[in-house]
């Protein structure tokens, strides 16, 4: 007879640890409190327009690629990937505009106009990008660590250290540039794991790394074609999907997880459960012991987003597919999200514009624009009015779109409007603090130092998704999918799994 699994939540982490074990045998089902799979990586369709909720940046392909291969798949015959080069167009309040491309030729013009060795310094910078990705993957972010022993170990000690997993990544940018406008321009990236440049360990010089070497890419059809192939061949492996079915708790014995009730009553038995719903919410909300719960309170979480999906009756084609406005104190700004917890007085944002490589975003003649303005998390001990903070970041965006993209009429042309704030990513999407990546990733807070995925009394609940080893972001996300799989195979069901091997995917251009 076959083990079952119980899979609560249909995240990216869900869908594919669903479909890894499903294709070593297990019979799975997933239960998911919203009406489609996705979780934050998720859709909205309105009059035409196709917004992705979350991620809109496709990275790492090789790691997609190697999810496909392991389900018996090949990712060029589900997903057309584009790449996007210009990555970004990237703007400071003082004019200059800057676009991040794989073009060495081009890269080198734009620098030497703003310092002259900064060439140089960005060549430097990729090297050491490369050197931080390669070892972060193969010995840290792609492995399992199960005890404190194995990841302070005497061979992994030296590897820390090169690193620079205890220097902070805005200061080790100062090695290689000395202005402040560049130094910005190869760390705002931290944002995409919720992270301040001055707090992120200098490793994280590996995200401007996969960006301009392996790429940015666009799967057509925007990120949700990737959740909607991934559940297509998860289905197809057997598993089975039970969607408006949110979790009430878990029901357990002394060791094990014995059942999951749903709100409406219902109950799911299995040998063995994965957890996809924010880590910290499930400690907190679905399982008995409070004391743990309470120790994740205290670690930190990562900041939040104020977005905007906007339906436009009218295209700009001056607004390219990735555009990051920087604006204000660098350093102040990330200080007002991160300590204050607040929209800082001069907010930076990213604007997405998907129908410049897919013209099925919207209608003809029409833009669909996806605004992301970073911000803090809720915090209860401080005032927080997010009415105020929601109008003043959509006043920021709409001034700078008009005074440096001349969209001067983009407002009367705005059919309609879809806001988040953090309230809405803490009930829709059950993030704790409406931490819109999870749990923070300081040094403390990663590898065996960040929760487990399993738990540590109930021998038979694991997890998967951002806040657990390794991290936010879909692909590693992917690879917590492909970890804790490994872990339940190799603890639950005895048998042996080999470990990743990084290889560079093919990928259909």
């Amino acid at each position: 007879m076959k083990q079952t699994a119980l899979v609560i939540g249909a995240g990216i982490g869900g869908i594919a640890t669903a479909a890894r074990l499903a294709k070593n045998g297990y019979d799975v089902t997933v239960v998911e409190k919203e009406s489609t799979p996705g979780g934050r990586c998720n859709q909205i369709i309105k009059d035409g327009h196709r917004f992705d909720i979350g991620p809109t940046l496709f990275l790492m392909p090789e790691v997609w690629e190697e999810t496909f291969a392991a389900l018996g798949e090949k990712m060029s015959d589900h997903l057309d990937l584009r790449r996007i080069d210009p990555t970004y167009k990237v703007r400071f309040d003082d004019g200059l505009e800057l676009e991040l491309t794989s073009d060495i030729g081009k890269m080198q013009t734009q620098l030497e106009k703003v310092e002259k060795t900064a060439f140089t310094g960005f060549l430097n910078y990729i090297a050491e990008g490369s050197k931080h990705y390669k070892i972060s993957l193969e010995k840290f972010v792609g492995r399992n660590f199960f005890n404190i022993f194995e990841y302070f170990s005497l061979s992994n000690l030296p590897l820390i250290f090169q690193l620079k997993a205890l220097g902070k990544h805005y200061k080790n940018t100062g090695r290689f540039f000395k202005d402040e406008r560049l130094k910005a321009a190869f760390t705002f990236q931290n944002m995409y794991l919720g992270l301040s440049p001055y707090d992120a360990p200098a490793t994280y010089s590996l995200l401007q790394y996969t960006e301009l070497a392996e790429g940015v890419w666009y799967p057509m059809g925007g990120m949700y074609a990737g959740i909607q192939a991934l559940t297509a061949v998860a289905e197809k492996l057997g598993v089975k999907f039970i969607y408006n079915a949110p979790v009430k708790r878990l029901q357990v014995n002394n060791s094990k997880i014995i059942g999951a009730q749903l709100e409406d009553g219902r109950e799911f038995y299995a040998d063995i459960f994965v957890g996809n719903a924010d880590l910290p919410y499930i400690y907190k909300e679905l399982l008995p012991n409070k004391a743990e719960a309470k120790k994740l309170e205290d670690k930190l979480y990562t900041c939040s987003t104020i977005m905007f999906y906007w339906g436009v009756d009218k295209e700009y084609p001056q607004i390219a597919h990735h555009n990051v406005f920087l604006g204000g104190d660098y350093k102040a700004s990330f200080d007002q999200i991160f300590n204050d917890h607040t929209l800082p007085e001069v907010p930076s944002f990213y604007v997405h514009a998907p129908k410049r490589t897919d013209p099925a975003a919207g209608p003809e003649g029409q833009d669909t624009l996806y605004v992301l303005v970073p911000v803090g998390h809720l915090d209860a001990r401080t005032e927080q009015d997010w009415e105020a903070m929601v109008k003043r970041a959509r006043q920021t965006v709409l001034t700078r779109l008009a005074n440096e993209l001349g969209a001067t009429d983009l407002e009367a042309h705005i059919k309609f409007e879809i806001s988040y704030q953090p309230k809405v990513w803490k009930e829709r999407f059950n993030l704790v603090n409406g931490s819109a990546f999870g749990l923070s990733h300081n040094f403390w807070q990663v590898g065996y130092l960040r929760p487990q995925n399993r738990h540590k009394q109930y021998k038979n609940m694991y997890f998967t998704g951002a806040s657990t080893h390794p991290g936010t972001g879909l692909p590693i996300v992917l690879l917590s999918a492909r970890l804790t799989t490994e872990r339940i195979l190799k603890e639950f069901t005895g048998s042996q799994v080999e470990g990743y091997k990084l290889e560079r995917a093919a990928v259909n251009q």
